[in-house]
């Protein structure tokens, strides 16, 4: 019911650094590949964005393999939740 897309810290392996924001869409009945693709490029246009937002003000970095967020770690990525 719920797709979305995730930015990383960059590693050697695709989509395999540390998770830092998610942006999650609903995927609604009757949608097609454009609708849907549609819906998740509207939440990279606010995730992508964000997450460089923090990196360059210095609220965001990685320190021994794990995302901090404000001083804080990331047990899991941020969610920007677009399915209401």
């Amino acid at each position: 019911p719920v797709h979305g897309c995730t930015v990383h810290f960059v590693s050697n392996e695709l989509d395999g650094g540390p998770a830092v924001l998610q942006g999650r869409v609903p995927v609604l009945p009757g949608d097609d590949e454009d609708a849907l693709s549609a819906r998740v490029q509207a939440a990279e246009h606010i995730i992508y964005p964000r997450a460089a937002g923090w990196f360059a003000s210095g609220r965001l970095r990685l320190r021994n393999e794990v995302p901090e967020l404000d001083g804080r770690a990331l047990k899991e990525p941020v969610i920007v939740d677009t399915t209401d």
